[in-house]
């Protein structure tokens, strides 16, 4: 997604190449200091990393797996976000900003020479060995939207020394692709195109597209990829030989529990300044809670349910009083849309109710955001009216409306129940008016059929259970009869890929983080083929909209305010962003930071900022 995850900024569209800052002007860098002491960051609960390689499947995708993991060791030749701002980094990046052809067909990317740890300029192999991967392998990248970017927009790509050119076969809107398709290649060195120990592949340096490279790099991803799936491999000599970013892996095991030092060969100006990173597992809220109580970690988090003063991002209210004198709350905004997936698969016999649009507005008109922010957030979320990130500037949204298009109102909702064709049976909604007409029920719903929906979330967060309990229950008072299954995040979203029976709607607590994927335009949620429309949501009106902002110069205002429209998700109130994803942050006052406390906007885990 990521999967919250899984935002960049803010810009017009119209801006030049040289120009791409979105309106925002990325934060200083400082120097190196003397590495000391011991950072220790709690991850969120039940969420633990369990995948090494970034060019990773919708199984893997999440925050745990990229901004808490990976991204320490591998970067992205672009870099977007420090602090609490989510622009287009130049000095984090291994690559000089893109350069544009006066057509929009043809992009060209200088690398600055940076080094991977085992000496390896990170160069145009390094960049066309991901190039490749993708257009031998798309699906299996989560990236990836059938028709959009990269590789299905791409006519041809070569690289030379330090330099990779690559020629669209249609314009493209430059901050588009920046921020979307470019802002995932992750440079790869030659010590992993192999397809076992010592068995050496041509994935980087073959041609562009010839069945012979895609060969290769199918075999070689079957390798990389069985490699990936087991924590006892991942401080071996093939991942550490491919390290650019500014930590070392020293230890990972199935418990989720990790620890780093510093990748002394690490290229870019912000060096580590702690001497060890040790990251902490938690079956849940609580668990984390007690060990905060303790003193044993710097960066960690309390679900919201344990605050007895209401706050808001912007003007926090009082700490939870046990960590009170440890601690300083912080939070802040996510460059995020929080929603839960609807499954329109034929193979869920619900689909039938969900593919009614009177339907997802009843349920919608039914989930009162406001209640939810001020008593289970505790005030620390924003209601979520389209896919645009909260804070999102107008610069990004294009003026997109942010009214509330459908207000909490059970009796409008049970009125669009009644006048379709429904009548409530023992309590439950039943269809009376089998039929296509204005006031029938709806293709495929046959008469006494009941209006009941599978519901799985994701377990651990107090917070979030309280939220789908009050939303069953408000569903329920309108007759919809929605039915609950819970498990731990890492499994709830593959259940929900790989299961398209057993679901009707799938929340896994956290929506989507515009990350790697900044720009929020939409495409790898909602049209036809892509990797994370997990509910195979379908829409012509909306796909238009998406194509006139990713292929031209239409602003993300007309789809923002379909998507809004139209209901492609239940749109869930959005949480504040804390040092993991969703809660409140929790920062030892004895901590330091070059760039403040603020979570990072995308949830990027940057801990070579923290000092002692």
């Amino acid at each position: 997604m990521q999967i919250k995850h899984k935002l960049r900024l803010a810009m017009t569209l119209g801006l030049s190449a040289g120009a791409l800052t979105l309106g925002l002007v990325a934060p200083s860098v400082s120097g190196a200091a003397t590495p000391s002491g011991t950072l220790t960051y709690a991850e969120a609960p039940s969420t633990t990393p369990t995948y090494i390689f970034p060019y990773m499947s919708c199984k893997y995708f999440s925050v745990a797996n990229i901004s808490d993991f990976d991204y320490l060791m591998y970067r992205p030749i672009y870099w977007f976000g420090i602090g609490n701002n989510a622009a287009y980094t130049p000095s984090l990046s291994s690559a000089n900003t893109p350069t544009y052809n006066a057509s929009r067909t043809t992009v060209t990317i200088s690398l600055k020479g940076w080094k991977f740890a085992d000496g390896q300029t990170v160069n145009a192999q390094s960049v066309m060995f991901w190039l490749n991967m993708e257009k031998a392998l798309p699906t299996d990248y989560c990236g990836y939207v059938a028709g959009y970017g990269i590789p299905d927009q791409v006519a041809s790509a070569h690289g030379s020394g330090n330099t990779v050119t690559i020629t669209m076969k249609t314009p493209v809107n430059k901050n588009w692709f920046l921020y979307n398709s470019l802002s995932s290649i992750t440079p790869m060195p030659d010590s992993w195109d192999v397809t076992a120990p010592g068995k050496p592949s041509t994935c980087a340096t073959g041609a562009f597209g010839s069945k012979a490279t895609d060969a290769a790099c199918a075999a070689v991803y079957k390798y990389l990829d069985s490699s990936s799936q087991v924590q006892a491999n991942a401080s071996n000599s093939l991942w550490q030989s491919g390290l650019t970013g500014p930590w070392k892996l020293t230890h990972f095991d199935s418990l989720g529990n990790v620890s780093y030092v510093p990748n002394t060969a690490y290229s870019g100006p912000q060096k580590a300044q702690v001497a060890n990173v040790v990251e902490i597992p938690f079956a849940s809220a609580s668990a984390e809670q007690t060990a905060l109580r303790r003193g044993s970690v710097d960066l960690g988090y309390v679900d919201s349910t344990v605050l007895t003063s209401n706050g808001t991002a912007a003007h926090p209210g009082a700490n939870w009083a046990p960590i009170a004198s440890q601690y300083n709350l912080e939070v802040g905004a996510p460059w995020s849309v929080d929603y839960a997936a609807y499954n329109f698969n034929p193979k869920y016999t619900g689909s039938v109710f969900l593919d009614q649009f009177y339907v997802r507005q009843a349920l919608q008109d039914t989930l009162n955001q406001n209640l939810i922010i001020n008593k289970v957030f505790k005030g620390y979320g924003y209601v979520t009216n389209n896919p645009m990130p909260p804070a999102a500037p107008t610069s990004i949204t294009g003026g997109a409306s942010n009214a509330v298009r459908y207000p909490y109102s059970p009796s409008t909702a049970s009125t669009l129940l009644s006048t379709h064709g429904w009548k409530r049976v023992g309590g439950v909604q039943t269809c009376e008016s089998p039929g296509t007409a204005a006031t029938e029920c709806g293709a495929g719903i046959k008469k006494g059929q009941a209006l009941t929906l599978a519901m799985e979330y994701e377990s651990g967060s107090p917070a979030i259970q309280i939220e789908v309990a009050a939303e069953v229950s408000e569903w329920k008072s309108i007759g919809i009869n929605v039915t609950t299954t819970s498990a731990p995040f890492n499994l709830i979203v593959g259940n929900c890929i790989s299961k398209p029976t057993t679901w009707g709607i799938c929340f896994w607590g956290a929506g989507w983080i515009y990350s790697p994927g900044y720009y929020p335009s939409g495409e790898p949620l909602f049209v036809p083929g892509a990797s994370f429309n997990i509910g195979l949501y379908s829409n012509p009106i909306l796909t238009a909209a998406v194509k006139a902002t990713d292929f031209g110069t239409a602003s993300l205002a007309n789809y923002s305010n379909l998507a809004a429209f139209y209901l492609p998700v239940l749109y869930q109130p959005n949480q504040t962003n804390s040092y993991s994803g969703g809660g409140i942050g929790e920062a030892l006052k004895t901590l330091k930071s070059v760039n403040g406390f603020t979570p990072n906007t995308l949830t990027n885990f940057m801990p070579e900022y923290f000092h002692f």
